[in-house]
């Protein structure tokens, strides 16, 4: 069976660990992300990377506390992935291409993406609408089965 490999955009932790979401919309952001991340981690045959850049952005938005504290959980159960050269260049040709319209970390996460064929997990519609020429790329209540 082939496996599945995913990459949350920063937006998708931050649902999940600040418990975004509006109940009275329907199901709450943070509870999409919960479940989609559990039925990951219970599969055989799907993962979840994350990057420097998504811990960067974490930390930024987060109290330090509770970044900690989450990073424990980050480091425990899914799998890191580092930035290389090749993304730099293929994420400054992106930003170039797109007219710096969405942010370098945004083209950086894209050229994670394209080099290690994983599935972008994001709520930005703008980064969704960039991206789709190069990867693929999912809401999370997309993919839960």
């Amino acid at each position: 069976m082939d496996k599945t490999f995913f990459y949350l955009d920063t937006c998708i932790w931050l649902n999940l660990f600040k418990k975004e979401g509006d109940s009275k919309k329907g199901k709450p952001y943070w509870e999409i992300a919960k479940d989609f991340i559990e039925m990951v981690m219970l599969s055989e045959n799907k993962e979840i990377y994350y990057s420097g850049l998504i811990l960067k952005e974490l930390k930024f938005n987060m109290d330090l506390k509770i970044f900690n504290e989450k990073l424990l959980f980050l480091k425990k159960d899914f799998i890191f992935v580092k930035v290389n050269s090749d993304d730099y260049v293929l994420a400054r040709k992106l930003e170039s291409e797109f007219k710096y319209s969405i942010s370098f970390y945004d083209c950086l996460h894209i050229a994670i993406c394209k080099r290690m064929n994983l599935i972008l997990v994001t709520r930005d519609n703008e980064l969704m609408r960039y991206a789709k020429s190069y990867i693929t790329t999912k809401r999370p209540e997309e993919l839960i089965n």
